[in-house]
């Protein structure tokens, strides 16, 4: 006797939902993949990304890869790429672990994103994987064309760079990530144009030619945030930083550097935060905020040559080799109630909790707390610049001079305390001062 009809229909449409539940569950190890750190598993991982297969999941091994696993969006669709923490990427050649490749063209805008990247693009997640470089040019991830890609729970440490984002990017999220040891930068932004980027709760160190490191790009609204940031450089990059923004050419405004401990090197000339614009161009990095970070342990904590704009505030800084913060060429600087002191068991006692400005101009000075700095010239210099206002600031015992004032003009110093400095004369003038005033500065 044949079964009903409606019998035939429902049994029709289960296999079709165990067939759907089971493409939706599978793995990598369904199409090949070994995982067992010896086979080579490149061929099977690429085939499953470019059957369709949108969940791209890697159960616990060690997965080798000899090429770039390469994921062209608008081909395969939507896709997450993940691990649950429990799956290493082995990469034995050159270039990324993985390649995304988008086709955005378009601005964060909504009205400028065209229907396929919403289809077939939008939100490329990479979570809980591990990737190891076993290559000189083996890279974690690389990603071009992207809208709102968003990578979690990463641990990338062995390769040339972390993750790279070049091209056009718009909307990344970078969050809860382990970029360590890595021999060039953690995080690469480099020939970019990046509108929206978040880079939050992560531990990005020991990363050799800087942590999060900004080249000829153009970037705005780039926030760093509650990240622990240190010991990025090393004798073969000097020029590196825990956060460097380099725009001798291209531009980076709308940045913000908060709630992060940023520390550690004894590099040369090395900087927890620095800021590199263009010399006739002064304005192309601006428009910066530094608060809230507790920031020590390398020459410069914060070091800005050729920018406008930057507000520092609420920062804790120490343990300086050269000085705390110093800036050159740069205007409109408004550096706020921060806290420069060393705390005893915190040596060497002989460090530089010291503020230079040189050549600046149209900025102010307000509310800073200075305690204990070994500059050998001065806690705060003046050097060449003019319309600097200095209010409301505390310095106490310091080696030498409370301030130097060094060929400047245009200068106001108002309600500030000067106590226990080396040198009895706590304010020294060198040079012209033209229409320099000071006013109710208390020096002992």
């Amino acid at each position: 006797m044949r079964p009903p009809i409606k019998s035939l229909l429902a049994a029709s449409c289960l296999c079709c939902l165990l067939v759907s539940l089971v493409r939706a569950e599978g793995t990598v190890r369904d199409f090949g993949a070994k995982g067992d750190g010896v086979a080579d598993d490149t061929a099977a991982i690429q085939k499953m990304i470019d059957s369709g297969a949108q969940a791209i999941r890697f159960p616990a091994g060690v997965y080798r890869i000899t090429q770039p696993i390469t994921i062209e969006l608008d081909h395969v669709g939507p896709v997450s790429v993940s691990g649950d923490g429990t799956a290493t990427i082995q990469m034995e050649g050159a270039g990324p672990a993985i390649r995304i490749t988008g086709t955005h063209g378009g601005t964060a805008d909504p009205k400028s994103i065209k229907p396929n990247v919403w289809e077939r693009q939008r939100t490329p997640l990479i979570d809980g994987l591990e990737i190891v470089g076993a290559h000189d040019e083996a890279i974690g991830l690389e990603i071009n064309g992207a809208m709102q890609p968003t990578l979690t729970r990463l641990s990338i440490r062995k390769c040339l760079h972390g993750v790279v984002l070049t091209g056009r990017n718009r909307n990344v999220l970078v969050g809860e990530c382990h970029l360590y040891e890595n021999r060039g930068v953690g995080l690469y932004l480099n020939d970019l144009n990046l509108h929206q980027i978040n880079i939050a709760n992560s531990h990005i160190s020991y990363n050799k030619a800087g942590g999060i490191v900004v080249r000829n790009s153009e970037i705005r609204n780039l926030h760093i945030g509650t990240c622990d940031i240190e010991a990025n450089m090393s004798e073969e990059h000097p020029e590196a930083a825990n956060v460097l923004f380099d725009v001798s050419s291209g531009s980076v405004r709308e940045a913000a550097i908060v709630g992060c401990t940023i520390q550690h090197s004894s590099v040369p000339d090395c900087a927890n935060v620095r800021l590199i614009g263009q010399a006739d161009l002064p304005h192309k990095v601006g428009h910066v905020t530094i608060a809230d970070n507790v920031m020590c342990d390398v020459a410069y904590d914060i070091d800005l040559k050729h920018a406008r704009s930057v507000t520092i505030v609420g920062n804790t800084l120490f343990r300086a080799k050269e000085a705390c913060i110093q800036a050159e060429n740069c205007s409109n600087l408004v550096i706020g109630a921060n806290v420069l002191d060393r705390i005893q068991d915190y040596g060497p006692p002989d460090t530089n909790n010291s503020v230079r400005l040189i050549n600046c101009r149209d900025s102010t000075i307000d509310g800073l707390h200075m305690n204990g700095d070994a500059d050998p010239t001065a806690a705060l210099t003046l050097k060449d610049c003019s319309r600097i206002m200095v209010r409301d600031c505390t310095i106490l015992d310091g080696k030498k001079h409370a301030l130097w004032i060094d060929g400047s003009e245009k200068i106001r110093v108002s309600n500030c305390f000067f106590d226990g400095q080396g040198d009895k004369n706590a304010i020294i003038f060198t040079r012209e001062h033209p229409d320099v005033k000071i006013d109710d500065a208390t020096a002992k």
